[in-house]
């Protein structure tokens, strides 16, 4: 099977700022041919844009205003998870064959229309995610004493992380006193629990096995799982449980033929700061109801192998660009150029990322 490659990538910071998604998308493509070597633009053979604002002919728009002419060229559209489910897609499209150079770009805006779930009936007046979120970490706490201090403690230490990241959101950091003395949004979330909707893109360009030769520093794709499980929130079978993630853990560990206790650095989707909390434990990193205490001595010891450029939480959450962005922070710890936020001798990364109250997830793992 044709190997898969990440060679190269690109940023623009996550903001408030009010940016047409135009703009957006070719500026993060632009960041990543400013920064890849050995790359023009009729190399690219396919071009995969992740957004939540599908109402435009996306793909087609950013290879039209950065000069490149693709054999394929889509966009992915997956709530949350777009981003990785656009690699995936880009992946399988070099795998094939069909493609030896793929671009993915993923963007949104602060006010990209995938925040609320309109379908999802079962949730009544309740359709923005700070509800469901607020249903998982009532049910955290209640089965396992989890606590809002430890809650607390998640964003703090993604803050923290944030600062040494230039693309982040938030350039301010929180102590576990200071997240808990921020206002309510629900009965069980205080506003910094949460992950801040913003505008920004980031880009990946994957390669086969053949091309990856000419790039500097290749970081290879070694396992994928993805798992949907259902679009309504009603069909979680256990609320302390994302089963989609465990799924997808399952099968990207299988994949690589390696173990949880082989990766080194971790990319979380914490939207709220339950979500960090009940990922450690379903993708294996610590026992069932163990999340709370592991991520509090990850905070005490300034350590920064979860979540190192601040997470969702402290790095802002344009929705189709966070998945991609995720994976060029695993690919800059592998490659040994995350500068401040490099863990050390980091060789294996994973990426999890998820849509919906985890009715969907993708995890990836990627190695130097």
């Amino acid at each position: 099977m044709n190997k898969v490659a990440v060679v190269g990538y690109g940023n623009t910071k996550f903001s408030n700022e009010d940016k047409p998604i135009e703009s957006l998308l070719t500026s993060a493509t632009k960041s990543l041919f400013d920064q890849t070597k050995n790359i023009e633009q009729d190399d690219i053979e396919a071009v995969l844009v992740s957004t939540n604002d599908n109402t435009k002919y996306l793909s087609a728009i950013l290879s039209e205003l950065t000069g490149i002419s693709p054999k394929i060229a889509h966009t992915v559209e997956n709530l949350c998870s777009s981003g990785t489910n656009s690699i995936v897609s880009a992946y399988s499209y070099i795998v094939s064959g069909l493609a030896d150079i793929a671009l993915v770009v993923g963007a949104d805006r602060y006010d990209c229309p995938g925040q609320i779930l309109e379908w999802d009936v079962s949730r009544g007046e309740f359709k923005h995610p700070v509800f469901w979120a607020s249903v998982f970490t009532k049910a955290h706490k209640r089965e396992f004493k989890t606590t809002q201090e430890d809650l607390a403690a998640v964003s703090a230490k993604n803050h923290t992380n944030a600062k040494f990241n230039p693309h982040a959101y938030s350039n301010k950091t929180y102590s576990i006193d200071d997240v808990l003395q921020s206002k309510f949004v629900t009965d069980d979330l205080h506003l910094l629990d949460c992950s801040k909707p913003c505008s920004g893109a980031s880009a990946v360009l994957l390669a086969s096995e053949n091309m990856a030769k000419k790039f500097e520093q290749p970081i290879w794709i070694k396992g994928i799982g993805q798992k949907t499980t259902s679009a309504s929130l009603t069909k979680n079978e256990d609320l302390t449980t994302m089963t989609s993630t465990k799924i997808a853990a399952k099968q990207a560990f299988d994949m690589a033929k390696i173990q949880v206790n082989d990766v080194d650095v971790t990319e979380l989707h914490d939207a709220f700061t339950i979500c960090e909390i009940m990922a450690l434990e379903d993708i294996g990193f610590v026992k069932k109801g163990n999340g709370a205490s592991y991520v509090r001595e990850l905070y005490d010891t300034q350590d920064n192998k979860i979540n190192p450029r601040g997470g969702l939480i402290g790095s802002g959450h344009p929705l189709g660009a966070t998945g991609v962005a995720q994976v060029v922070e695993i690919t800059q710890q592998l490659q040994n150029k995350a500068e401040k936020r490099q863990i050390k001798n980091a060789n294996v990364g994973l990426v999890h990322n998820m849509s919906a109250a985890a009715t969907s997830s993708t995890v990836l793992l990627l190695q130097s």
